[in-house]
């Protein structure tokens, strides 16, 4: 931060920002004023504040995204997204206001008590978009599958005995059912073919995965994390979109907290007490990797579509997925020994399974950088 002798706080909405200034010593933060939120307008306010050397700016993670970041940076301003869950907060401050978000921002800026997020790239910004839409399509299938189920058992139908929901011989079933009455038919219609749009945008979204897996800059630590049990195409691809580059956690710890996966503590003198998981992480990234933890309930082993998706990967990189077979199927086993719920153990698994891929993408990004720079 040397050289710099203004430090600025952004409150960032929709249509306008709130800018707040602190000066370097010990001086308060004063509100600056308001201006669009425009590039033009953006472009302006820092011209008058300063030059690029003089600046350091900060606004907080929101549903405006990166733009404004993007911006500052090609004018060589030194800018800082930070994370709101850990801005800290005064507990007797009652009073929240757009201008006192800027000017606390600012002041905190200044005394380098803000926790800065990790800003993606452009491609890793559409990858991210693009395993979200999945994500999203495939809850409002599920959506769209229970207000059908929900609309048979209000009127007292059900599938042939033996028939199981939502299987071949389940679909056929649906499509010879009929109604007396003409509005019925006509619910029972659009209920199915809601199901139908569905399933095909989920499909079309899994076809640009399917791409992006396998030519994206990313790519090759995708289909590197496909060797581990439980982790397909959209799996991995949603592991590198959620973390981008794993290099930049010094410490697989790091990451588990990243993704909310380490125990909750309470400690105070001589106790130490630790509760569940914090869940003050990456809620996508905790999903997959808590469905993908379900796979090492079953014993180790190598099967065809594993193999399959081993073919061509170095040596190393194999010899961690078994690694991480062997190790995350005996810890299941042994905290069901010790009583543990199911959940708690595969959640345990979880946290040690986001380790072994720390491990994968790590070897498989330097390998690659280094070809690169090559």
């Amino acid at each position: 931060m040397e050289g710099i002798t203004k430090f600025v706080g952004l409150d960032v909405s929709k249509a306008s920002i709130q800018v707040a200034v602190a000066d370097a010593g010990r001086t308060p933060a004063r509100r600056w004023g308001v201006v669009p939120n425009s590039p033009e307008a953006v472009r302006k306010l820092m011209a008058k504040l300063g030059t690029p050397e003089e600046l350091m700016v900060c606004y907080e993670a929101g549903p405006t995204g990166y733009g404004l970041y993007r911006q500052l940076k090609k004018m060589g301003i030194a800018c800082s997204v930070v994370a709101p869950s850990l801005t800290p907060r005064r507990p007797g401050d009652r009073v929240k206001t757009d201008r006192r978000d800027a000017v606390r921002l600012a002041q905190l800026l200044r005394a380098g008590e803000l926790v800065s997020v990790w800003v993606p790239g452009e491609g890793d910004e559409a990858l991210r978009d693009l395993v979200r839409a999945r994500e999203d399509a495939k809850e409002d299938l599920l959506r769209a599958k229970h207000r059908l189920t929900k609309f048979l058992l209000r009127h007292g139908r059900s599938a042939p005995q033996g028939v199981r929901a939502w299987t071949a011989a389940y679909r056929r079933w649906l499509d010879t059912v009929q109604w007396e009455e003409p509005a019925l038919n006509m619910v029972w219609g659009e209920y199915l073919h809601a199901i139908d749009e569905l399933q095909e945008r989920v499909k079309r979204l899994e076809a640009e995965i399917h791409v992006q897996a396998t030519t994206s800059t990313r790519a090759p630590v995708i289909q590197a994390l496909q060797t581990m049990r439980g982790v397909a195409e959209v799996t991995a691809t949603t592991l590198v979109a959620e973390v981008g580059e794993f290099r930049r956690f010094a410490h697989p710890r790091q990451l588990m907290a990243y993704a909310g996966l380490v125990p909750s503590e309470h400690s105070t003198g001589g106790s130490r007490r630790q509760g569940g998981i914090t869940k003050t992480g990456n809620r996508h990234l905790r999903r997959i990797l808590v469905e993908a933890a379900w796979s090492y309930r079953h014993r180790p082993a190598v099967k065809t579509t594993v193999r399959g998706r081993q073919a061509g990967q170095p040596a190393r990189v194999r010899d961690i997925a078994w690694k991480a077979q062997d190790r995350l199927h005996r810890k299941y086993t042994r905290l069901l020994a010790r009583g543990k719920p199911v959940g708690a153990a595969v959640t345990a698994v979880a946290r040690e399974l986001l380790g072994f891929v720390w491990a994968i993408a790590c070897l498989v990004e330097t390998g690659w950088l280094a070809e690169r720079a090559a």
